[in-house]
C-alpha cells in the first residue's frame, strides 16, 4: 500500500518554533509547517523562519533549490557572493549547492516563507564553510 499525500491546512502558530543561535549557523528561528515527517505531504517541504534585527543565516550550501519569499521586514541576501537587498514582496530562487545566506540588519524582524522541492526538510542537509 503507497501512502500518499494529502491536502494540509496549517498555521505557524500549530507549529514548534526551532533554530539556532550559535556562531556556526546565526541566529534564526523557524517553524516547519509542511515536511513528510509531521505532515501527510510529499515532495515539498516548507516554513517561516525569522531573524530578529542583527540575526543572520550564515553562508552554507544544500543539494536541493530553495525559494524564500519576504514577507515581513528587510534584509540582504547573499548568493554566491553577491549581496542583494530584499524587502517584503521580494520572492528569491536559489539553485541547489548555491552558497547562500540572509542577515536582518534593520532594527524590525525580518520574517520569510521558505520551500524546498523535497518531502522531509530532514532532507536538507545544510553545509557550512568550516571556519
Amino acid at each position: 500500500m503507497i501512502n500518499r499525500s494529502q491536502a494540509v491546512i496549517t498555521t505557524a502558530e500549530e507549529r514548534p518554533r526551532d533554530g539556532w543561535n550559535d556562531p556556526v549557523h546565526g541566529s534564526i528561528s523557524w517553524q516547519t509547517l509542511l515536511s513528510s515527517d509531521i505532515t501527510p505531504t510529499d515532495s515539498m517541504s516548507a516554513g517561516i523562519a525569522e531573524l530578529a534585527p542583527g540575526g543572520e543565516l550564515k553562508p552554507h550550501r544544500h543539494d536541493p533549490s530553495e525559494i524564500y519569499f519576504i514577507f515581513k521586514g528587510t534584509g540582504i541576501v547573499r548568493i554566491d557572493g553577491h549581496e542583494t537587498t530584499v524587502k517584503s514582496g521580494t520572492t528569491v530562487f536559489i539553485p541547489g549547492n548555491a552558497e547562500h545566506g540572509i542577515r536582518n540588519e534593520s532594527s524590525a524582524n525580518l520574517k520569510f516563507f521558505y520551500a524546498f522541492p523535497t518531502g522531509s526538510f530532514a532532507d536538507v542537509v545544510y553545509r557550512f564553510p568550516e571556519g
